[in-house]
This record gives structure tokens, sequence and C-alpha cells, in this order.
């Protein structure tokens, strides 16, 4: 089984398309800041640090267009 669960990361976000958005940015910053905000992640590739943060809540996914409504 894969951690963290898709079906608990589109809880997160509000499509699976936004999702991979969010996790491709983060996993960008990680491997040029170098800056986990993880202390022992299961994952050892960006991707999936960065999925576990966002389903730790360390990551937070803001959408500036449903803020409008």
């Amino acid at each position: 089984m894969l951690f963290p669960s898709i079906d608990k990361l589109v809880e997160q976000v509000e499509s699976k398309y936004t999702l991979v958005t969010v996790a491709s940015k983060r996993a960008r910053q990680l491997r040029e800041q170098n800056n986990l905000q993880l202390d022992k992640p299961k994952a050892r590739k960006f991707v999936g640090q960065s999925l576990e943060e966002l389903i730790t809540g360390k990551i937070v996914y803001d959408n500036p267009e449903v803020r409008k409504a």
C-alpha cells in the first residue's frame, strides 16, 4: 500500500491535478533549498517527501480562487 493514500491526499486539495501541481512545486523547493519539515520521512525522493508533508499538515495548499467566492 502506498503512503500517503491518494484518497487522503485529495481531501487536502480539490483535485488530483492540483495535488500533482502542489507536490511538484514543493519537491522542486526541497531539491533546491533542502528545507524538509519532517523529522523522519518514509520516502527518499522529493516528491514522496512533499506528499508526506502535505498529508501531515506541514504544508498547506491555499486556493485564492476559492477564497474569493
